[in-house]
């Protein structure tokens, strides 16, 4: 089922994703050559907590942390681990989820650690960039196909990098994850029409290599690259809106202005 949600319902998942975006913002500081995979989970349940929220992805579907943090090759949900140092050079992706007095919000960035290299900064802009293409077409009446098709061309076609398509976008509230499926590719003109009211994720996640992944056979959670290569992930909360798509978890009022 696909809830259309009130004014009210909206506001309350912009307050969640005020906490998941200083959370991110904390990261940025914090975030160095030396530091802990476990030391960002620590932080950021604190963030979260101290703020009033709670780390729901905590016991979803039997996960523990507050937190996935996927290192390098690492594409997603892979574990805080209090023996991975990061190191000069690596990226790193965070991704959490907020629940705010039944409010939710969703949101993975991904961190240059240190000095890195220009292939990894390129990855990086690219990955970001897909990211606000695909909120571009998030417009009311537009299909779910119109905002994959907009990803992949970019990703894909214009820069030969690898679009991962085992993992996707979703519908958020009154849960974590809601229909409808927001893929990473798709056909434009194609699939469910948009609503003002919808609240969705896109979240795609770029690969300098080929778009396919696999999931650990030994923790069933940990996603990396098929071919090793390295990978990045943004991610936003969007409502639709009859004014246009509105970004719920917003680090950055000045960048993001055309869409608060």
């Amino acid at each position: 089922m696909i809830t259309i949600k009130s004014q009210r319902e909206i506001e309350g998942m912009k307050k969640s994703g005020k906490i998941i975006a200083g959370m991110h913002k904390g990261l940025r500081e914090l975030i160095k050559p030396g530091l802990s995979t476990w030391e960002i989970e620590e932080f950021s349940r604190q963030y979260i907590e101290s703020h009033g929220g709670r780390a729901a992805q905590i016991g979803f579907e039997g996960f523990e942390y507050a937190t996935t943090v996927s290192v390098n090759n690492e594409v997603a949900h892979a574990f805080p681990r209090k023996k991975l140092i990061l190191k000069d050079g690596d990226i790193v992706k965070v991704d959490t989820v907020v629940d705010l007095d039944g409010y939710y919000s969703d949101s993975a960035w991904s961190y240059a650690v240190g000095n890195v290299s220009d292939e990894v900064k390129r990855l990086m802009a690219v990955t970001k960039k897909a990211l606000y293409i695909g909120i571009d077409q998030a417009q009311v009446g537009n299909r779910i196909g119109d905002i994959g098709a907009a990803i992949d061309k970019y990703v894909t076609d214009e820069n030969g990098y690898g679009n991962v398509r085992e993992y996707i976008g979703h519908g958020i509230q009154p849960t974590m994850h809601e229909e409808p499926a927001v893929p990473h590719y798709g056909k434009a003109g194609h699939g469910l029409r948009l609503k003002a009211g919808m609240t969705i994720t896109i979240e795609p996640m770029v690969n300098l290599g080929g778009w396919k992944v696999e999931t650990s056979k030994e923790d069933g959670w940990t996603v990396t690259t098929e071919d090793g290569s390295w990978s990045a992930q943004y991610e936003h909360v969007i409502a639709i809106t009859d004014d246009g798509p509105k970004i719920l978890t917003s680090q950055d009022p000045e960048f993001d202005a055309k869409y608060l």
